[in-house]
């Protein structure tokens, strides 16, 4: 047995974040995924993005590796005819432009179909591609914004704050799962379709239980690290520079556990905490009594003390502790890949283990811009060293 999508193509027009995520998750099961771009036009996460801290493309390596990548313009009449062929030897069409951007470059559901009759198209944006508010675009935070995330982030004594929620690879992830959704009706009826996956509908499915509780004629509000009965529960300090533990106790058991772990065996007798109902009350002045605690000891240390007492307890993990992580390590959560400079860097793995068939994601490090156009092009398109010439000298494959 191979991967589970051994033997699926996807033809990916997808940009940015969203769509290219969904399209590398398909891949790490399996999928060949062949990525188009154009010199003129490449995916805008190629560039240098400081805000992750490298001059180099990190986001791009996130969710590039894997695929195979090509250069089709697609402005130009001659470049959508040769999309069109690729597509006709596909499973998958993935797009992630504004709705109407496929159509008005020939490139539409109909036109696909016209290609190959059983073509899943898979159309990833803001708001859908029917409604009122189709024409919008949007990036990540606004996707939160929009779904009813942010205002359920923060404190409440403080405003609305954009969700540190991977709200890309969210919505990625929903139509990775519509895409195969869409492989399993084809396979049991031989019918293709278009799939329309909306982000900002994506971040609403996120809050279930905010709107609940609004049709109930609930007013939802920001709770920052509170929870609704428990009690001590939230982000401490620990000892060391933006060192937090996160600590959950969720019964009268674990309370008195954590009084008898910092040393503070009194504190369970005290009529204030002595239900839940009590604790969480008096929750400010708890968590001042075990930030006092917390602040005195590394992370790790205040995280086995209280584990060992049977307290839910870990460090806040940075991005550095997740990479250093042996465990993660161990199952190839975290993997190390080539990138196109020749070096070694890690990156994240797939979260899933199938106890049949090959080991499920990345085969491959970061493609370079046109890097498998003699498979594409020469093998799968059968175009000719002359044909191929004539279209890169006419501007097509650029």
């Amino acid at each position: 047995m191979g991967r589970p999508l051994a033997g699926v193509r996807i033809a990916d027009f997808t940009v940015h974040a969203a769509g290219p995520f969904c399209t590398h998750m398909l891949s790490q099961l399996g999928a060949e995924c062949i990525k188009i771009e154009s010199a003129q036009r490449p995916d805008i996460f190629r560039k240098p993005h400081p805000v992750y801290g490298r001059m180099g493309p990190a986001s791009f390596d996130q969710v590039a590796s894997n695929k195979l990548s090509i250069r089709i313009n697609l402005k130009h009449p001659k470049g959508t005819a040769l999309a069109r062929r690729l597509v006709a030897v596909s499973d998958i069409a993935a797009e992630s432009f504004r709705p109407g951007v496929l159509a008005r470059l020939g490139l539409g559901y109909e036109s696909l179909r016209a290609a190959k009759a059983d073509i899943i198209l898979l159309s990833v944006s803001s708001s859908g591609q029917s409604g009122p508010d189709s024409h919008f675009s949007g990036y990540a935070p606004l996707f939160g914004a929009w779904g009813g995330l942010g205002t359920l982030t923060g404190f409440a004594d403080g405003p609305p704050v954009e969700m540190r929620h991977v709200m890309d690879h969210t919505v990625g992830l929903n139509a990775a799962l519509a895409a195969v959704a869409a492989l399993h009706r084809r396979r049991a009826t031989g019918e293709g379709q278009h799939v329309d996956v909306a982000a900002r509908e994506v971040a609403a499915s996120l809050i279930g239980e905010a709107l609940l509780l609004a049709a109930a004629g609930g007013t939802p509000s920001r709770m920052g690290n509170d929870h609704p009965r428990m009690a001590p529960h939230g982000a401490y300090p620990a000892k060391g520079e933006d060192r937090w533990i996160t600590i959950a106790v969720g019964s009268d058991a674990e309370w008195r556990a954590l009084a008898q772990a910092i040393g503070a065996p009194q504190l369970a007798r005290d009529p204030r905490f002595a239900t839940e109902a009590g604790r969480h009350e008096h929750r400010a002045e708890l968590d001042r009594i075990v930030a006092r605690w917390t602040a005195t000891l590394p992370g790790d240390a205040a995280m086995a003390v209280l584990q060992a007492a049977g307290v839910p307890a870990h460090v806040s993990w940075t991005a550095g502790d997740i990479v250093a992580d042996p465990h993660l390590r161990a199952r190839r959560a975290i993997v190390d890949v080539d990138e196109p400079d020749g070096r070694r860097r890690a990156a994240v793995g797939v979260p899933i283990r199938l106890s049949k068939g090959e080991a499920i994601g990345i085969a491959r490090g970061t493609p370079s811009l046109g890097e498998h156009e003699d498979y594409v092009f020469g093998e799968l398109l059968g175009l000719t060293r002359a044909e191929r010439r004539e279209l890169e000298d006419d501007g097509v494959i650029h």
